[in-house]
């Protein structure tokens, strides 16, 4: 038995290359997704929808990210349903952030929209189990 548990992420924290345009950034998305600023010490912000943090301070060496090398491949915010995926979708269509792999069914009920921060680190709004739910919910009604 583990004498430690885990019981959720509390936060990410990343560095980025322009703090002000990753900044402008986040706050949007964030916004659009519902989050609220947590904290901001100026060279260091937080974003929290009260079960988890985001937070981006610059970056002090290698300004550089590319998908691929050690370190993170990508941060998957877990939405509502499918219907909150294409609206995800719409709003990063209407900011003209660069969409890498659009709304759509990757695996089995697991639907989602890959798209990437101004350092070109990978995001990912994603739903599964939907479709699977409603089956049982279906058959439950039925039986």
């Amino acid at each position: 038995m583990p004498v430690s548990k885990v019981v959720g992420i509390d936060h990410i924290s990343i560095r980025v290359r322009d703090y002000a345009k990753s900044k402008a950034f986040y706050s949007k998305l964030f916004g659009f997704l519902g989050f609220e600023i947590s904290e901001d010490y100026g060279s260091t912000i937080g974003w929290t929808n009260g079960k988890t943090r985001y937070w981006i301070a610059e970056a002090e060496g290698r300004k550089a990210y590319k998908i691929g090398d050690v370190g993170l491949h990508h941060y998957a915010f877990q939405l509502r349903n499918r219907k909150d995926v294409d609206a995800l979708q719409a709003f990063l269509e209407k900011e003209k952030v660069k969409i890498v792999d659009p709304a759509d069914e990757y695996y089995e009920d697991y639907y989602a929209v890959f798209f990437l921060d101004p350092d070109g680190i990978k995001l990912e709004g994603m739903r599964y189990g939907e479709l699977t739910a409603k089956k049982k919910k279906t058959r439950k009604s039925k039986g």
